[in-house]
């Protein structure tokens, strides 16, 4: 394993959910450090941010609004720190969702949330390897096989954006690019090799 290094300022966002542990022993495998947290002044602060993926839409708002972070989160952004969303970090960034018609999501990004089709996708949620086709609006993915655990999917309103698709009974958005932010509906840190590559070239980008 590399030595420990220093040079980028890592920040988990920790909103009392999400699979933190599993992507800290990423970043730690690919020699580098990172802090967990929900302070203001870290994460205003920090070089690259992360928002893990776990858990049902309205939750992930509701302790983000408690936390205080919803402002710091889009702070962030509009300063160009590069933001990674996972899984339910990626759908947050959207207007609304199916999963929680009543709550808005942080509306960064325009679009809506779906919910697959069972006549279409037979089984709900997606659970397991799926490849994914990438676009020309890609920086740091290949075509390969990444682990997928959903019964939502993005739908942007601008097709732009999207720098990935898979299927599953659909064609569907898989990961979206626009300037600093990049998020995925994957779960890299459970993508084996083509999930360490992914993480190796976001973080030294």
């Amino acid at each position: 394993m590399a030595s420990i290094l220093k040079k980028n300022n890592i920040v988990i966002i920790n909103y009392n959910s999400g699979n933190i542990k599993s992507l800290g022993n990423m970043i730690n495998y690919l020699g580098y450090d990172y802090t967990v947290s929900n302070s203001k002044e870290e994460i205003l602060n920090a070089d690259k941010l992360l928002f893990p993926g776990q858990g049902h839409f309205e939750q992930a708002m509701n302790n983000l609004e408690k936390s205080g972070l919803i402002e710091t989160i889009k702070q962030a952004i509009d300063k160009g720190i590069d933001f990674l969303g996972i899984c339910l970090g990626l759908q947050i960034l959207f207007e609304k969702s199916e999963e929680a018609p009543n709550k808005s999501g942080l509306g960064i990004l325009k679009g809506e949330v779906k919910k697959f089709d069972i006549a279409k996708s037979k089984k709900i949620p997606q659970i397991g390897w799926n490849k994914i086709k990438t676009t020309p609006n890609n920086s740091y993915l290949n075509d390969d096989y990444f682990y997928f655990v959903n019964s939502y999917y993005v739908k942007p309103k601008d097709e732009n954006i999207i720098s990935s698709l898979a299927y599953y009974g659909i064609e569907f958005c898989a990961s979206v690019q626009k300037d600093n932010i990049c998020a995925v509906q994957f779960h890299p840190e459970k993508s084996s090799t083509s999930g360490i590559n992914f993480f190796r070239k976001w973080i030294e980008n």
